[in-house]
């Protein structure tokens, strides 16, 4: 059992201790929160390589005392040539999941990095990006110990990948995956942090690192041309927001799922439940997650092409309504359509209380797979989740944003508390969200035990094909029973599996006191000074 970590300064967390250390020691170097953020985004990039990478997309929530949240979504888009007719064409019925085809949207996270740099000046940032960016370059130019999760990932997936152009020769030693421990450099990678922390952000999309990728992505085959970097941005976007019993959660809008994670605490608020960890708290949590999974996914996609309004189903009605659909006794018949993903979490809080919750993604374990050889960037594929045919905000156009699973959490106490927290985890995001805030928020458990205790997921996850609910075999017989005497399709899993996310949590008190919380899943850790 690890302990809440407490301190008063400024704490960060992260899916990888050393990218936890890389944000701590901007922390000490009196940088904020967000610059913090930054630092550990970089790193993980660099030592947690099958879990992100700056080819692929994310999402900001900051605050801070007496202010709004502010939103930023570093979100891609569809490349020009990227149509339903460039796959036909190809023989294709569905976007591939690996290979050229599937890198075909834009990576808009360093643009997001920029955009969030630019919040951090107007709150009195002051560091040079090719500071922030120093941990990752020197990870990426003189190693890192490969984590045994990317050596069982790159296990399991090499059949898909290892063909993928770039794959073999960045990630494999000898045709082979590297061991648990070995020591891993990407030069390519740091000369591109490097520049970046030189050049800027800008840089990626309309300067001299944009007509490398460019090249490169068009040697392998990808859709994606300069023009579609050039006219890459983030942007500020209004958080999606709900109200509970002393509390107010914020959460990321279209095209993320981030109204899925409101929805479902919010309908879990209106069952009564009173007590943790028994079956009205896990039935009631995954039939709200039901219940929100519906709505996500009629309605999510690019939001231009959205035609409802998610703000909708935030309402006192709309809530109410489906809350009346739940049955307190019965588990309503499922899977719906899954989803899948690989993310990292990240967060800090200074110790002037600023606070930043961030995401990161390339969709799958490596994204699509392909590297690009001269700027040694892994491209994502997370426009694979397009739909070829029909319609709807999920049909493949150019210029159309792909759904996302990812979405940073953050609320605000009535008793002046504010906490950021999140995990990856595709379909499991939402549902690792609710338990811990539940057990945190609503019935008091400490904020670590609240990460460490046992966890469920109901659909697919990465590394993961069924759509059960999974339940860590940690859990009482009791219980169990019970879920599947009420209709529940109930698999148990290992104690600590990865595929419940890897989650962290920051929680700042009125009086200054910050607590944190790593996962024991993950590689990580929260530390404080």
């Amino acid at each position: 059992m690890l302990n809440t970590v407490r301190a008063r300064r400024g704490m960060a967390t992260s899916p990888h201790h050393l990218a936890t250390e890389a944000g701590l020691r901007v922390l000490r170097e009196g940088g904020n929160a967000v610059e913090a953020t930054v630092a550990m985004a970089a790193t993980l990039a660099v030592v947690y390589p099958h879990m992100t990478a700056i080819g692929g997309d994310g999402f900001w929530l900051i605050g801070g005392p007496g202010k709004e949240p502010v939103a930023i979504d570093a979100c891609s888009r569809a490349a020009a040539a990227a149509t339903p007719e460039l796959y036909f064409r190809a023989g294709l019925d569905a976007v591939p999941q690996r290979g050229p085809l599937a890198a075909n949207t834009t990576a808009a996270t360093v643009a997001g990095w920029g955009e969030a740099l630019a919040v951090s000046a107007e709150r009195g940032g002051r560091l040079p990006l090719a500071r922030l960016l120093e941990d990752a370059v020197w990870h990426a130019r003189n190693g890192f110990a490969v984590t045994a999760s990317q050596h069982e990932l790159t296990t399991q997936k090499l059949p898909e990948l290892a063909h993928v152009s770039g794959f073999a020769e960045t990630f494999l030693y000898g045709g082979r995956p590297p061991a648990t421990g070995a020591s891993m450099a990407l030069p390519a990678l740091g000369e591109t942090l490097h520049r970046l922390g030189i050049e800027g952000t800008e840089s990626f999309y309309r300067g001299a690192l944009a007509r490398e990728i460019a090249h490169d992505l068009a040697a392998a085959g990808a859709p994606v041309t300069l023009d579609d970097l050039a006219a890459c941005r983030a942007q500020r976007v209004a958080p999606l927001t709900v109200r509970l019993p002393g509390s107010r959660l914020f959460n990321f809008p279209p095209p993320t799922q981030g109204l899925s994670s409101l929805m479902i605490l919010a309908l879990f608020s209106r069952l009564g439940v009173r007590e943790a960890e028994g079956f009205d708290h896990l039935h009631g949590l995954i039939e709200a997650t039901k219940q929100a999974f519906l709505v996500r996914d009629r309605i999510i996609g690019d939001p231009d092409a959205m035609t409802d309004d998610p703000r909708d189903w935030l309402t006192e009605a709309a809530l109410d309504r489906l809350a009346s659909r739940i049955d307190p006794a019965r588990a309503l018949a499922w899977p719906a359509p899954p989803s899948a993903g690989d993310t990292v979490w990240l967060g800090a809080i200074d110790g002037n209380g600023l606070a930043a919750s961030f995401i990161q993604s390339i969709y799958f374990e490596f994204g699509s797979g392909v590297v690009l050889p001269q700027t040694g960037i892994v491209w994502q594929n997370r426009g694979s989740s397009f739909h070829l045919r029909g319609d709807g905000p999920r049909l493949l156009a150019p210029g159309r944003k792909p759904f996302h699973t990812l979405n940073p959490a953050m609320a605000t106490f009535d008793d002046g508390r504010h906490m950021v927290y999140g995990t990856m985890g595709g379909e499991g995001q939402p549902q690792t969200q609710a338990a811990l805030f539940s057990r945190y928020a609503l019935f008091g458990q400490e904020l670590q035990a609240a990460v460490t205790a046992p966890r469920w997921l109901l659909g697919r996850t990465w590394g993961a094909d069924t759509v059960t609910l999974k339940l860590e075999d940690r859990f009482p017989p009791a219980l169990v029973a019970a879920l599947r005497a009420a209709g529940h399709d109930v698999e148990t899993v290992a104690p600590f599996d990865a595929m419940m996310g890897h989650a962290g949590a920051i929680v700042r008190h009125a009086d200054g006191r910050l607590e944190g919380a790593g996962d024991p899943r993950s590689d990580g850790c929260a530390a404080g000074f």
